[in-house]
Formats: structure tokens, C-alpha cells, sequence
């Protein structure tokens, strides 16, 4: 019959012992140092000067002094001395300066969480992970927050995303129910691009922004420049749209040149402009007037303007410009007027511009 346990290493008690109560003590000393086992340390190689009663310690590889041959042993102090209690495999142990828990596996201390999460290939929070989506999380609320000055930290938070080459794609995905509605970030270069879709397959560039030079591009932005390509006679007194009927650019299509007018593609705020080029027809006495006008009726404020007196054909022009808050589907057109002679206005060099600001 053995004389220890065979776990802890506890003396037994023998038949006929004289002194039980010394060995049933010792028993006692070796459960008070192993049970709710907490190191101070796992990094020494040698004692530390003046312990504790009770201390205990993970002995680091390579100890010495009188912790020599004790490499990974528990190091106990007890009654001014050093008690070795050797691990068995799966003795677990808190280390108090570290603030981790460690386990032994049979031959070395390894860490318990901290090692469970190194090299994951999966990991699911509230679902399942999957090949597809390695890590999946299924929460209604995640917050990141800087590790504070006061903690040890700097008080600073970088979130940082990596691809391998330009050309790969680097980005967040939003959607509703699992269908994009929404690309945000660098996809097949390092410009930085927001992007959206109606339906997950097609795809409208909101903003896109150069990453080497800052300059930012609104490629859906409705936008205009169009022109008359014939003399536009006008006579007195009436005023008369103006035949702007061809485009230098016509972005989104939101100009209308068969019905010669912008129409607003969605809400918002839009600025204007346009050039009235005057042609002389038999005086050059002709009063020139221009507006732009709001869904054929309205005249839009600030947009009206007169230039009167002796004009020079083909030299003499008229600038008008304003802005005006449109709701979709509002048609704003350029109308020109001739008060005393009548006159043409230009071709080519008539025209209309426009783009939404706001």
C-alpha cells in the first residue's frame, strides 16, 4: 500500500504512527497550498527574497538555487522554507500578475482562453460561422472602444482592413434582408467608392474619390450643358421658349431635349444657368430679355435679366443664373423676349446648364 495519495500526494496516516497529528498536518499544508490554486508568478528562476507564508509559485525553466531541478513545479512557502509540489496533468492555477488562467497538460503550463481563441478557422457569436463567413456574429448592438491613458492605453482606436493588391476589393457590405443595398470602400482599385443598388446585382457609383489626388467625383449627380443648334427667331412682346434641343453632356438623362427643358430626376436644391446670344434679324435695337421658368408658367426669382440699348449680332449675350429648390419630376425650361425690334437668339452659342447641389 502506497504511503501518499495518489493525485495530491497526501501522507497517509499509517497503523500504529506515532506523531499523527505531524503527518495529518502536512496533509493539510499540501491542500491549503493546492486547492484554489492562485500563483503569484510563472517567470522566476530563482526564490524571491523574504515570501510570504503560503506564496506560491509556477517555477519558470532553468531555476536555480533552491528551486534547482524544480522547472515548472508549484513552489510553496511554508514555515520559512520551500515545499515542491510536482503538477499532474490538468492542474489548473490563476496567475495573479498576468490575470490568466493556465492549465497543465502533462509536460508544460499553456493558457486556458486566451489559447482557445489563437488560430481559429471558425468562430460564430449568437450563430453559426460557416466557410463562407469564417467569423459570424448575430447581436443587435457591438461597440468598440479606445483603451484609455488611465489603462494603459494611448486613448486612441484604429479599426484596420487590409487587401492583398490593388486591384482586389476591400469594403463593408450593407444590406436588407441579405440582399446589397449598399457598397462602402475600395473595390477593384484604391479609390474609395460608395456604391448602390437596388436590387444586390446592379450597382450605381454614389462618390468616388481618388486616393492620390483627393479629388472627389459624383458620377449619378444629374448634370447639364445643352445648346440650340439653330438661330431661334423670337418675335416682340411675347416670350418664347427657347429651342435648346442637343447636349454637350446630359448626365442621368435629366435633360429633355426633345421637349427642350431639365426635368428634376429627384428632390432637391439645383442651380442654373444659361447664355442668350442675340442675332440681329432688322435692328439692332431689339430689347433682349431672358428668364428660366418653372414647369412653363413660373417664373424662377433671380433669373430674370434685360440688356437693352444698341446690341452688336452675334456679339452682344445675355447671363442669367440662379438656384431653385425642385421636387421630382419639375421642368425648368429658357425662355427669351424681344420688346421694340425682334431678333434671334444664336445657335451654338445659346445654351442651358444646370446641376443639383443639395
Amino acid at each position: 500500500m502506497s504511503d501518499t495519495t495518489t493525485h495530491l500526494l497526501l501522507p497517509y496516516i499509517l497503523a500504529a504512527q506515532a506523531q499523527k497529528h505531524a503527518t495529518h498536518n502536512e496533509a493539510l499544508r499540501i491542500l491549503d497550498g493546492l486547492v484554489q490554486l492562485a500563483v503569484k508568478d510563472r517567470d522566476l528562476t530563482v526564490p524571491p527574497g523574504s515570501p510570504a507564508d503560503g506564496e506560491r509559485y509556477i517555477v519558470a525553466s532553468g531555476a536555480s538555487g533552491d528551486w534547482a531541478g524544480w522547472d515548472l513545479n508549484i513552489a510553496l512557502s511554508t514555515d520559512g522554507a520551500w515545499l515542491r509540489l510536482p503538477p499532474r496533468a490538468g492542474w489548473r492555477a490563476w496567475v495573479e500578475d498576468e490575470g490568466v488562467l493556465l492549465v497543465f497538460d502533462g509536460s508544460d503550463w499553456i493558457g486556458t482562453t486566451p489559447g482557445e481563441l489563437q488560430n481559429l478557422s471558425l468562430l460564430g457569436l449568437g450563430t453559426t460561422a460557416d466557410a463562407s463567413n469564417p467569423f459570424a456574429a448575430k447581436l443587435n448592438a457591438a461597440l468598440w472602444t479606445a483603451r484609455t491613458v488611465a489603462e494603459g492605453g494611448s486613448g486612441d482606436l484604429f479599426y484596420t482592413m487590409n487587401k492583398e493588391t490593388a486591384g482586389d476589393d476591400l469594403g463593408l457590405t450593407l444590406q436588407t434582408g441579405f440582399v446589397t443595398k449598399a457598397l462602402v470602400g475600395l473595390f477593384g482599385s484604391d479609390h474609395f467608392r460608395l456604391a448602390v443598388s437596388p436590387d444586390g446585382s446592379s450597382f450605381f457609383d454614389g462618390l468616388i474619390v481618388d486616393n492620390a489626388t483627393g479629388i472627389v467625383d459624383q458620377p449619378r449627380l444629374p448634370r447639364f450643358k445643352a445648346y440650340t443648334n439653330y438661330d431661334n427667331y423670337v418675335g416682340v412682346g411675347t416670350w418664347t421658349k427657347i429651342g435648346i434641343n442637343n447636349t454637350d453632356y446630359n448626365d442621368q438623362g435629366a435633360f429633355d431635349a426633345g421637349a427642350n427643358h431639365f426635368v428634376a430626376p429627384a428632390d432637391g436644391t439645383y442651380l442654373f444657368g444659361a447664355t442668350l446670344l442675340f442675332k440681329v434679324n432688322s435692328s439692332t435695337n431689339a430689347r433682349m430679355r431672358g428668364r428660366l421658368v418653372l414647369n412653363g408658367s413660373i417664373e424662377l426669382r433671380g433669373s430674370f435679366g434685360e440688356i437693352s440699348g444698341a446690341h452688336v449680332s452675334e456679339a452682344t449675350a445675355l447671363w442669367l443664373q440662379t438656384m431653385a429648390v425642385l421636387q421630382q419630376g419639375d421642368t425648368v425650361e429658357l425662355q427669351g423676349y424681344f420688346r421694340a425690334q425682334d431678333g434671334f437668339f444664336a445657335a451654338d452659342h445659346s445654351s442651358f446648364w444646370g446641376a443639383k447641389i443639395g
